[in-house]
């Protein structure tokens, strides 16, 4: 899991998620900004890590409907041709991708008709599509709506406890892959997602 946070003393949401996804066993958790303070980020060792993993998790706060830019400069300087795409580059293909994060308006701001006039999922085409092109098979976003009331509203608690129930599960193989790539957000149909697997 990659988080990037640039502001991370001020975080109500994504610190604490953080810090719960640490303590599940079989998730490895990346804190780009505290491992590349100055962007220089380390190709091979970013490159070997996708090769490691069955997961990628991009996690972060909603920045004017994109990433905080080191997730952008983690994607510009990773993901090569010849590694993640191109007739060489299938280091990627097969695995599972999925974003999680926060957005500072409330749920209804997004949608054609809201504030917003885009879906989460819509606002985060240029990932999906990375996904796509690198062959990797991209699931529905997991996010916390109205970040910046969501302490003061009690709202955190139960959202850290279904991410940890989302980690468990892909850790585990419980969650329905093909479900969870056809909705527009996790959230609420996260339940119904994860399989009991006897």
């Amino acid at each position: 899991m990659l988080f990037a946070h640039p502001s991370q003393h001020r975080s109500e949401v994504n610190a604490p998620l953080f810090k719960a996804a640490q303590a599940i066993e079989g998730v490895t958790c990346v804190d780009l900004y505290a491992e590349y303070p100055n962007f220089s980020i380390n190709i091979d060792q970013e490159q070997q890590r996708l090769r490691d993993h069955d997961v990628i998790i991009f996690q972060f706060p909603l920045y004017w409907y994109s990433t905080p830019a080191i997730l952008k400069e983690w994607q510009d300087l990773v993901l090569e041709y010849g590694f993640a795409y191109g007739s060489n580059g299938t280091e990627l293909q097969g695995k599972t991708m999925l974003c999680v994060l926060s957005a500072g308006g409330k749920e209804e701001a997004y949608k054609a008709e809201g504030y917003n006039h885009f879906t989460i999922r819509e606002l985060l085409a240029p990932i999906e599509q990375m996904s796509a092109l690198t062959g990797m098979h991209y699931i529905a976003p997991f996010a916390l709506f109205g970040s910046r009331t969501a302490l003061e509203e009690d709202r955190v608690s139960h959202h850290i406890e279904r991410y940890k129930g989302l980690l468990t599960a892909l850790v585990e193989d419980k969650l329905d892959l093909n479900a969870a790539a056809s909705l527009i957000k996790l959230n609420s149909a996260l339940p119904q997602l994860i399989k009991d697997v006897l």
